[in-house]
């Protein structure tokens, strides 16, 4: 069967279509408002919805190779993967030992070949603990991702179950439906609240526009992601192809959030997501970032405390923005940020800070790094400051 979101692409361009004519009815009256349509940003939303289809065709089979546990050369990543860690822990030791000698120096005394030879292997292992830092990180993420899809395949989990097969009916399709709704809102979290998910995610932020076709910016990187598997719902005796057609449907449904045109919907605002509590997760206002994760209802938010109602306007986009309709550097920014600042990290303790912490920890220590004034600071490891 094809997926259901295929299915709809008539709907999306008609619904599209709509919401064009009564933006540009609009605007004739209010003037140019965030959720109106814009050429170039439209096409970048449709760029990428493409793409997202069309990448989980191409995928597997380009990562099957060199998937841990799967592929042929899946053992030769983890061990290039451990062996650009070793280099790098080495190259760090080489350069923290050099430098001290280079301040241990008597300024009076100074043996100029012993001087340069200390700076020149500062210089050489700095390149190599860079380019050994990202080796091993990129290669040892792609690893434990590919590895852990494979691991949690719904196949799989399904042969594990725990629970009998529930079979069809109203408790398979409950337990299916809501099921992959709370694990979307805890995958959602995370997108928001770890650096290289929000990498991922970021491409679904990046438009300062918000209407129907922000809805088809999707991300590219799905198969880099480690996710709560949703195939988990298989061990408690969800048919697998139910786990698919609840993904399906819970994407189609969260279409339609992605609008202007519609304001509150009364009672149905207290328990599932709405336009109204999707702009606010939009929102780069202070008070609406990281809100609102949920994905058909908004109970999950209300539970885990992190609901916020649409109340000033809000202001759409990333809280830097990128400034580009490039689908490519829509997709790959983050990840190109989050590599840069891996290569400029000294530990190990700040690598793994710039990739698993949240981006507003990485956002903050560039701030302290360059001091309050402009000057670099003294900070060389990761400070304790509690961001997310």
């Amino acid at each position: 069967m094809k997926k259901l979101e295929v299915l709809a692409i008539p709907m999306y361009f008609a619904t599209m279509g709509a919401e064009y004519l009564h933006h540009r009815s609009r605007a004739r009256v209010v003037g140019e408002l965030p959720g109106d349509y814009e050429r170039r940003d439209t096409l970048t939303s449709l760029t990428m919805g493409t793409a997202s289809l069309v990448v989980p065709l191409v995928a597997p089979t380009l990562l099957a190779p060199i998937t841990p546990g799967k592929g042929r050369y899946g053992k030769a990543l983890v061990a290039g993967a451990v062996g650009a860690a070793a280099a790098t822990t080495i190259a760090d030791v080489v350069v923290r030992r050099a430098e001290a000698d280079l301040a241990a120096e008597p300024s009076e005394a100074v043996d100029p070949t012993a001087h340069h030879n200390r700076r020149r292997r500062v210089r050489l292992a700095r390149k190599v603990s860079r380019v050994g830092g990202v080796a091993a990180v990129a290669a040892g993420g792609v690893a434990i991702t590919t590895a852990w899809g494979h691991a949690t395949r719904s196949g799989a989990l399904w042969r594990r179950r725990v629970v009998p097969d529930l079979g069809t009916g109203v408790l398979a399709w409950g337990v299916a439906l809501v099921g992959w709704d709370a694990l979307y809102y805890w995958n959602h979290r995370f997108w928001h609240e770890s650096r290289f998910m929000w990498a991922n995610h970021v491409m679904h932020h990046s438009s300062e526009r918000y209407n129907l076709s922000t809805a088809l910016r999707q991300s590219v990187t799905d198969p880099f992601l480690f996710l709560v598997p949703y195939s988990s719902l298989s061990l408690v005796g969800v048919r697998p192809e139910m786990v698919t057609a609840s993904r399906s449907l819970n994407l189609l449904y969260q279409y339609w959030v992605h609008t202007d045109a519609i304001d509150r919907l009364g009672p149905f605002e207290e328990v599932a997501n709405t336009p109204s509590h999707h702009r606010a997760h939009h929102g780069v206002n202070p008070q609406y970032i990281d809100r609102n994760h949920g994905g058909i209802l908004i109970i999950w938010d209300r539970l885990f405390g992190t609901f916020e109602r649409e109340d000033e306007t809000v202001v759409y986009g990333l809280t830097k923005n990128i400034n580009t309709f490039n689908p490519l550097r829509v997709a790959t920014h983050e990840y190109a940020d989050m590599f840069r600042d891996v290569a400029d990290s000294r530990t190990w303790r700040d690598r793994l800070s710039f990739v698993l912490r949240g981006p507003g920890w990485a956002y903050e220590r560039h701030r302290l790094d360059a001091g309050a004034d402009g000057a670099p600071a003294a900070v060389t490891a990761a400070p304790e400051v509690a961001i997310a």
